[in-house]
């Protein structure tokens, strides 16, 4: 019996890529960089965004002068546009409106900054009551450590037994197993289903509506 079910937010809520590889781009134009693929952001997002921009920087200009540099120009760029092409998975709201319709407690925890996290979430999902929206917040270590899901846990006053945590790459799966919850992969998400299956997750799920019958067999109160 599962009482919280903690979300991420990048490949697993909200297909986000496009627009942060606009914005991306756009910071990197401004300073004078080469641009990337769409596709190619895939593999750059997950560890926040100044990972984000040291990835998507080339390989001897990565130091923190230029990661700020770059962060100058993402953030009130995206602040604008991080909805633009950004759109829920199909199938994502009718999961969360069924849980919370069980009596499920929903949360998310990003690696996104906060600002853009909660704008998001609040923009997409304003029908949901999520107990606790959190993103990369200054003084709380990033993803994979599970600082994050303890903070939810206990604000939701669930046990790591109680709660299950879902995402679609390598962060989230240690994530999860790191805070010693139920960890579940979400395969429709940035990363291949072959990283997720590395860590042997309790579950993969292919579509949003495996998942959902997955979590209403096993993670009902009823059950």
């Amino acid at each position: 019996m599962k009482k919280l079910i903690v979300f991420d937010l990048d490949g697993t809520l909200l297909n986000t890529i496009a627009d942060l590889a606009e914005a991306t781009n756009y910071a990197l134009q401004r300073c004078g960089y080469p641009t990337h693929d769409t596709d190619a952001y895939r593999y750059f997002v997950g560890n926040g965004i100044n990972k984000l921009f040291e990835r998507a920087l080339p390989e001897t200009e990565r130091n923190e002068i230029n990661i700020f540099r770059i962060r100058s120009f993402f953030i009130p760029y995206y602040n604008i546009h991080n909805a633009d092409l950004s759109r829920p998975y199909p199938g994502i709201p009718h999961v969360l409106e069924t849980l919370q319709a069980e009596g499920i407690s929903l949360a998310v925890a990003s690696n996104k900054y906060q600002e853009a996290t909660e704008k998001l979430i609040r923009h997409y999902f304003p029908q949901i009551g999520f107990v606790r929206i959190f993103g990369q917040r200054e003084g709380v270590p990033t993803k994979p450590d599970p600082s994050i899901v303890f903070e939810i846990m206990q604000a939701a006053g669930a046990s790591p037994e109680d709660t299950a945590y879902i995402g679609d790459s390598c962060v989230d799966m240690q994530t999860g197993q790191n805070a010693g919850v139920e960890t579940i992969g979400a395969s429709w998400g940035f990363r291949p289903r072959t990283e997720l299956e590395a860590y042997r997750p309790a579950f993969i799920a292919d579509t949003p509506e495996e998942l959902l019958a997955y979590l209403i067999n096993e993670c009902s109160p009823e059950n």
